[in-house]
Formats: structure tokens, C-alpha cells, sequence
């Protein structure tokens, strides 16, 4: 399982680039926002999610953490497979897609290639209580929608999926347990009953 990739950078197309890690070229497939960012010649160093079909093995690089999650986010909901994610991380900002999540805006998720009303449909229904529940999508405050703040819920779970991560856990991993968690204790339990039943999850 190949998780970074550490190199110089050989080549870019419109879809891929090639990373030259000590003589060996990995062609590795990326949003356009990631490939604007990189230089030929240039070092770059990619997190990279492994995916193993029957016919092959596939690497798809992020240089920001924020969009490898949110690739692993959007390949959980049915009919988006790698290429689709890869569409909206390259044509909407991780940002841009937690906040049309959070105001079921299907119009804007319909915008990249590959996601039709009914996709973008699917994108909200599935997603939108991960992108309110943990603080991925900016409050309505932030947004200047509203002058209230974010719910106490909101905060607890972003405050518990950091303390996860902060003990060592992926943030992905985190995020599912901390769901789990809440939907076993309601939403008026507090922070370190949180983080205890996320890490009883993750143990098990």
C-alpha cells in the first residue's frame, strides 16, 4: 500500500503526473487544482490513496489532506467512483464542497463533469450530517447567513475528532467512530463521553 510519495516531478498531463522517487516513475491520477500546483523539475511530495482493482492498481495523489478526506468522503456515496471524485475536487475546493453540502445546494455539486441533478441529489442526502456534524462546512455565522454561532453538538464533534487525531488515529478514522459515537449517545453528550466512546469504537 503505497500511502506518500516523496520525488521530483517528471511529467504532467490533464488528468495524471508522473512523481520520480529515486529512478522509479509513478504515474499517479489528480484533481486539476493539485496538478496547477505542481512544477516539472520540481519536488513534491503527495499523499496518496492506493485503490487495487482486478485489472490494475491505481494511485491518486492530493497535496493537501483536506482533499484526500474529502476523497475518501465522496467515494463512500454510491455511483461516485475515483475519476467523479476526482472531477469535483477539480472543479470545487474542499471548502466549496462542504458548504453546498450544508446548504443542499445541488446546483453548485452539479457543476463537474460526471455528477448529474440525481448524483448531486445522492451527495447531499448522504453527506450532509458529516458535513454539519463536524464542523467541515463553515458555521452560518462564518458565512454571514445568520448571526448565530455554530451548535454546541458541532463543536463537541469537531473537538472530539481532533483529540483523535491528535492521539494518532487518520482523521477519517476519527470521523466515522465520532459519528458512531453521537448516534449512540444523542447529541447532548458531552466532550470527553464523546472522545471515550470514539475511542471504545476504533478499539474494537
Amino acid at each position: 500500500m503505497i500511502a506518500k510519495l516523496k520525488g521530483l516531478v517528471d511529467s504532467v498531463d490533464t488528468d495524471s503526473a508522473v512523481i520520480d522517487v529515486g529512478g522509479v516513475g509513478y504515474l499517479v491520477s489528480a484533481s486539476a487544482r493539485t496538478l496547477r500546483d505542481l512544477a516539472i523539475g520540481g519536488p513534491a511530495t503527495m499523499l496518496v490513496e492506493t485503490i487495487v482493482r482486478e485489472d490494475a492498481i491505481a494511485l491518486y495523489g492530493f497535496l493537501e489532506t483536506k482533499e484526500r478526506d474529502w476523497f475518501r468522503i465522496l467515494t463512500t456515496v454510491q455511483g461516485v467512483g475515483a475519476r467523479v471524485a476526482l472531477s469535483i475536487l477539480s472543479t470545487l475546493s474542499p471548502d466549496e464542497i462542504a458548504r453546498a453540502i450544508a446548504a443542499q445546494d445541488r446546483s453548485t455539486l452539479s457543476r463537474p463533469p460526471g455528477v448529474g441533478p440525481k448524483l448531486a441529489a445522492r451527495l447531499v442526502t448522504e453527506l450532509k450530517d458529516k458535513a454539519a456534524a463536524f464542523g467541515i462546512a463553515p458555521s452560518p455565522a462564518q458565512e454571514g447567513r445568520s448571526a448565530e454561532a455554530a451548535s454546541p453538538a458541532a463543536s463537541i464533534n469537531e473537538d472530539a475528532v481532533s483529540a483523535l487525531v491528535n492521539l494518532g488515529y487518520k482523521r477519517v478514522e476519527a470521523f466515522g467512530a465520532v459519528a458512531r459515537a453521537t448516534q449512540r449517545l444523542g447529541d447532548g453528550a458531552g466532550l470527553d463521553a464523546v472522545i471515550r466512546a470514539g475511542l471504545q469504537d476504533l478499539a474494537r
